[in-house]
């Protein structure tokens, strides 16, 4: 965990920030932000906010709602210049606000930098699950490689668990038509981390969607396929046992508190628990968790 004490005071101060962005209009709070209406021409999408799909069935909804009873939460942006602005919260509403004709929108200004930007569009989309697994990792991954954060800072920030944070980035480890699947909802996030670490998840992916295989039928599948795999680079031809529903939901348990591929060996007493790291930074932050002594 990071000891710079403004990184652990970041998530509460964003939490208090989206928290007056959910409510601008409350009558009974002193006002935040001036309100005003800005041409809708002259507001421009964010190109670092990681929600890239939206609906068009949920856009063209909320563009029939909007032109009835108008925007009822203001967009919230950023100076982009004279009289231009960015969006940092509310894309959604301003892309239905352009289909339902307006000519200008209500927005609340915030002076923030991009780092900020980034966070607050992040933690808005998470809290309410706008994002889709793909967008959330390669969100987290823009703040750790731009901002230098740790697994653990980000987690504060967010207000996730360092294995969530560890879990949504291995799924950036998976093939990019894999990665296709999981952007349009094809594959959930359970299915995706039961294949990250196998030899052809791209093979397994076609295989989980064309027969609805659930999570606990794509671990196994995994686990079958893994185990197949390591017999032949050892030479054994000889197909070793599929592991019980229980171990899996273990071993599925124990890598996504500690981020990283765990396989438990069952044997006539006892047994065995290996865990899979692929860089120093990983065996670290490991070792931290174990509370082991460098």
């Amino acid at each position: 965990m990071s000891d710079d004490p403004s990184k652990k005071r970041l998530g509460r101060g964003l939490a208090a920030l989206i928290g007056e962005i959910d409510q601008p209009g409350d009558t009974h709070r002193p006002s935040v932000s001036a309100d005003r209406r800005v041409p809708i021409e002259h507001v421009a999408r964010n190109p670092r906010n990681p929600r890239r799909e939206f609906n068009l069935s949920d856009l063209e909804d909320l563009s029939r709602s909007i032109r009835q009873h108008g925007i009822v939460q203001p967009v919230v942006v950023r100076s982009a210049g004279q009289d231009r602005y960015e969006i940092i919260a509310g894309e959604r509403r301003w892309r239905a606000a352009q289909m339902a004709g307006l000519v200008d929108i209500p927005v609340i200004v915030r002076n923030v930098d991009d780092k900020t930007a980034l966070e607050i569009a992040i933690v808005e989309n998470v809290q309410r699950a706008d994002l889709n697994p793909l967008e959330e990792a390669q969100g987290y991954e823009q703040l750790i490689a731009q901002y230098s954060y740790t697994q653990n800072d980000l987690g504060e920030v967010i207000g996730k668990s360092r294995s969530h944070v560890a879990n949504s980035l291995r799924l950036l480890k998976l093939p990019q038509p894999v990665l296709d699947m999981l952007s349009s909802g094809t594959l959930t996030a359970g299915h995706a981390r039961a294949i990250v670490s196998t030899s052809d998840p791209v093979a397994l992916a076609r295989m989980i969607v064309e027969r609805g295989l659930s999570v606990r039928d794509a671990e196994r599948l995994a686990q079958k396929e893994a185990q197949q795999a390591e017999n032949r680079e050892s030479g054994r031809g000889e197909e070793a046992p599929v592991k019980d529903a229980d171990t899996l939901a273990l071993e599925r348990s124990l890598s996504d508190v500690l981020g990283l591929k765990v396989q438990l060996a069952h044997k006539s007493q006892g047994g065995q628990i290996r865990i899979d790291y692929k860089s120093l930074d990983q065996l670290d932050g490991l070792c931290r968790l174990l509370g082991a002594k460098s």
